[in-house]
């Protein structure tokens, strides 16, 4: 598409090796005024990822054998994870952590066609399967098919099904509520208690937690329930649209841990001092306050980190860059068309791990509305132009 090629530089004119003094004084300018540099964000994840740990340990300690949710390994994702986060303070780590069924339970994915979203839904039917075979006579697991109503009653905990579902689908608001009630109860025992104190914010479909230390230091951490789809990269996730708010039994396709793995490819990739991440917090900042998404920001930056070779990424490139951006993007609002970056992408990169069925179907248009709504067209241009 044009939005591709004709805003795209030539890169032969941009292989002089002398710094203009002009941009760099551009940058400088950037710097003071945007905060240009990218937040210190490493410690962060790691104390985030240190506290992650620990809790799913005293988490598999208290439920590996009985019939609450096996807690994966938490999975960062989001701004602060891919190293751009346009916040100047008060950073959100998210977290992703997936879900398995115990013993004794299966997971079958269903669309849920009953709700217009940008994503797709789905709900997590959970079904009971037979636990007598190969069980050994001292195991105190109980089989929800074939053990008594009575023998199951007094000897182990109610069925998942009781607990956590809504009839025969998996509840993110009831997961969230359960989950929120362990960390409480299990803050006392971790060993970033010494250090922090916690408070877990309100929130239906997920667990936020605001870690406050004795210096000042503030830490918010969001803890999202998920599904993995198969073995791929992408995910169901517990948290709604802005937009809409689905019943909790709702689950929507996630992308997210694919971005967090693409950002992750680029940066062993790219030349040491690589600009995309500040090109992407500088782009950021500048469409605050604007109706247009970060996300639709984001995927024009994933674009072009597949169009334009990441050896022109380097730091004195960093204002061209910039301008390939924001020209990419307004050339999309002109065609009222932003290609979805992980479906239908025959660029992907091997590495990102995608159902067979997102890399066949065809590209879905994320300026949709902006096709259908000629005068939201007008707005969001004439906004950009602004901008």
């Amino acid at each position: 598409s044009t939005c591709e090629v004709e805003n795209i530089r030539d890169s032969e004119s941009e292989e002089s090796e002398e710094e203009n003094p002009a941009d760099m004084n551009m940058i400088c300018i950037f710097s003071r005024r945007f905060q240009l540099s990218v937040p210190k964000l490493a410690s962060g994840r790691r104390v985030v990822q240190e506290l992650l740990t620990d809790l799913l340990q005293v988490s598999h300690d208290l439920f590996s054998d009985s019939s609450f949710l096996v807690l994966e390994p938490a999975i960062g994702v989001g701004s602060a994870y891919e190293g751009w986060s346009p916040q100047k303070e008060d950073v959100v780590y998210c977290m992703f952590v997936p879900l398995k069924p115990p013993r004794g339970y299966v997971f079958h994915l269903e669309p849920d066609t009953m709700w217009e979203m940008p994503q797709i839904c789905r709900r997590v039917r959970v079904e009971l399967v037979c636990t007598c075979a190969g069980k050994q006579p001292d195991q105190k697991m109980l089989c929800f098919l074939h053990d008594s109503v009575e023998e199951l009653k007094n000897n182990q905990a109610a069925s998942l099904l009781h607990t956590l579902c809504t009839g025969l689908y998996l509840d993110g608001e009831k997961i969230a509520l359960w989950f929120q009630t362990f960390v409480i109860s299990a803050w006392s025992v971790l060993p970033q208690s010494r250090q922090y104190r916690m408070k877990v914010l309100p929130s239906c479909r997920s667990c936020k937690m605001k870690l406050m230390k004795a210096s000042g230091r503030t830490l918010y951490v969001k803890m999202i329930f998920c599904v993995q789809l198969g073995n791929s990269d992408i995910f169901l996730s517990s948290q709604p649209t802005e937009a809409k708010y689905p019943p909790g039994t709702t689950w929507l396709e996630s992308f997210a841990v694919a971005e967090a793995k693409f950002f992750r490819r680029v940066s062993m990739q790219a030349p040491p001092h690589s600009c995309h991440l500040k090109c992407l917090r500088l782009c950021a900042r500048l469409l605050e306050g604007s109706d247009l998404p970060i996300y639709a920001l984001k995927t024009t930056v994933m674009h072009l980190l597949t169009l334009i070779p990441l050896s022109e990424w380097q730091h004195r490139y960093l204002m061209m860059r910039v301008d390939d951006i924001m020209r990419y993007l307004r050339c999309c609002l002109e065609e009222k068309r932003l290609k979805h970056f992980f479906l239908g992408n025959e660029d992907m990169p091997e590495e990102i791990s995608l159902p067979p069925a997102f890399q066949e179907a065809q590209p879905l248009n994320l300026f949709q509305h902006l096709a259908q709504d000629p005068a939201a067209q007008t707005k969001a241009l004439k906004e950009f132009d602004k901008l």
